[in-house]
């Protein structure tokens, strides 16, 4: 049985092989392709609209636990 996640744009559960784990480095978002960087990982479908909410929601500094802003432009190219 795969592992299942919650996507932290839509709260929607879903298999770990169809979302997208994103980490923090540095205070900069970075998508986490192979989902094998070290630290916390939050995870959101790799859609426009739940990468958007997520954004919009500020649910990725909650979900890595992190108080300073986050830099956005790795995960913001994604969703143009």
């Amino acid at each position: 049985m795969e592992p299942v996640r919650t996507c932290v744009g839509c709260r929607a559960r879903a298999p770990r092989s169809s979302m997208l784990r994103v980490v923090a480095r540095d205070g900069v978002l970075v998508p986490d392709e192979k989902a094998v960087l070290p630290g916390r990982g939050a995870w959101v479908h790799d859609t426009d609209s739940c990468l958007t909410a997520a954004l919009r929601r500020r649910a990725f500094g909650r979900a890595l636990r992190v108080s300073s802003p986050l830099e956005t432009a790795d995960i913001d190219a994604r969703t143009d």
